[in-house]
């Protein structure tokens, strides 16, 4: 192997892989299941490739036992997925508007698979991860990803500790931000949806043998899922700003 590359370059390009890797597991879009593995690890390698040259100079000596060397590597795979976990439960942003938008209009029955999440979720937040993720990949937000898995190196260093304290407190906080957004973005369906029960309520108490049930709940899905389409531009640019926003803490 001398002849390629000599064993601080290989041991190098080990370290990068673990935290470039780790990455690329919990990336939007790229890192989902339906997404194939041999994809997953083939840019996972071109971006090793690309990235360790820029690193190299950095990179600490090999360890001289086996325990340092697995040290090293479990410390560039946990920053790896703290970022990749922040970025990614972000995004669940979307899918919480989802299912409060589904409950609000009676339509959460309605379950599917969606493949962002793994998981059986409401049609309308399966509808919203998707199109969280064609909206980072159509306006070219997924290049920030890439810069986020430079930039972390000049975040994190070789010769810095993982400051696991810091990455617990900032998903603790990315995921109460993530709930907030989720339920700023179903704002609109919740207000109709307040404003329409009260009225059925009083239709109901004014006329007590009036079906109510049977009438409304057409009327309720209708109207609902037109102010969900009315919305949807708003929701989907005013999540891609904050979204931006969080990128750009790691670009």
């Amino acid at each position: 192997m001398e002849h390629y590359a000599t064993a601080q370059q290989v041991f190098g390009g080990g370290l990068v892989f673990a935290r470039i890797g780790s990455m690329i597991m919990t990336m939007p879009g790229l890192g989902d299941m339906p997404t194939p593995v041999r994809a997953r690890l083939a840019f996972a390698l071109l971006m090793c490739l690309v990235v360790t040259p820029v690193v190299l100079p950095a990179l600490p000596a090999i360890p001289d036992d086996l325990g340092g060397m697995i040290g090293l590597m479990l410390r560039e795979v946990l920053i790896g997925l703290a970022i990749g976990a922040v970025l990614r439960t972000f995004l669940a942003a979307m899918t919480i508007a989802g299912e409060v938008i589904s409950i609000s209009t009676t339509l959460s029955f309605a379950q599917t698979a969606d493949p962002t999440q793994s998981q059986q979720s409401s049609t309308l937040a399966t509808f919203l991860s998707l199109l969280a993720v064609a909206l980072i990949m159509a306006t070219n937000l997924h290049h920030l990803f890439i810069a986020a898995m430079v930039h972390s190196y000049e975040l994190f260093p070789f010769s810095r500790t993982p400051p696991t304290g810091d990455f617990a407190t900032l998903e603790i906080r990315t995921v109460a931000s993530a709930f907030t957004l989720g339920i700023q973005l179903s704002g609109p369906i919740l207000v109709f949806s307040l404003i329409f029960n009260l009225a059925i309520g009083l239709v109901g108490r004014a006329m007590p043998q009036f079906q109510i049930f049977f009438a409304a709940t057409p009327l309720q899905v209708l109207l609902g899922l037109s102010i969900f389409a009315l919305s949807l531009g708003l929701m989907g640019s005013y999540w891609l700003g904050r979204y931006r926003d969080v990128l750009a803490t790691f670009g």
